[in-house]
């Protein structure tokens, strides 16, 4: 599975992102377990909510974070988070 960059992102139904007191974090919960996220992915996740494209993603976080160059590593954690089912496309 791969991101295809003309799709929107939503972050799965089956998961949900929250920040988690006890642990200082946002996590991802679901049925089986949970997941800490660091900061960077949990920005990256928050993004995920099926309006927009890879693309919008990446601008919207280097506008946030006053920054260039994102692409690389958002694509990155965004095909392992489709690979673990915690986002999907249409």
């Amino acid at each position: 599975m791969t991101i295809n960059p003309e799709l929107t992102i939503s972050f799965s139904p089956m998961h949900r992102l929250q920040w988690e007191e006890a642990q200082q974090k946002d996590v991802i919960l679901y049925p089986e377990g949970m997941v800490e996220l660091n900061q960077s992915s949990a920005e990256i996740l928050k993004h995920c909510d099926g309006s927009r494209t890879l693309d919008q993603i990446v601008t919207a976080l280097e506008e946030k974070f006053s920054t260039s160059g994102l692409k690389n590593d958002i694509s990155s954690f965004l095909e392992d988070a489709l690979k673990n089912g915690w986002i999907e496309q249409p």
